[in-house]
């Protein structure tokens, strides 16, 4: 599955310019230390955590998108380093624990 297909079943509002990726996992923190930790390369990232650090931590880990739950607001400073980096930052009204039930349903 791609971050593609992700943003059309799930609906999810594409923030930053970015290219698609394979997902093959997903990772739920809000925490920086523990991404950096646990997280794969591939792995959808979900969290509302939205400062422009969750970039640079995206990058390092290699995850396939960053997917900010419960409608949070993401400063322009955040998208415009997820643009420079190449990063997807995708974006949901819906909750962490919503988000995660509707990706298990689709085999994630």
């Amino acid at each position: 599955m791609t971050t593609q297909d992700l943003c059309e079943k799930l609906n999810l509002k594409m923030l930053s310019k970015f290219s698609h990726k394979e997902v093959n996992g997903v990772f739920v923190s809000d925490m920086i230390s523990d991404v950096m930790a646990g997280a794969k390369s591939g792995n959808l990232w979900l969290t509302v955590q939205t400062h422009k650090s969750i970039i640079p931590a995206a990058n390092l880990v290699d995850v396939a998108a960053v997917i900010i739950t419960s409608g949070k607001d993401v400063p322009e400073e955040t998208i415009e380093l997820a643009n420079k980096f190449d990063i997807a930052v995708l974006s949901t009204d819906f909750p962490t624990f919503k988000i995660v039930g509707e990706l298990y349903s689709l085999g994630l």
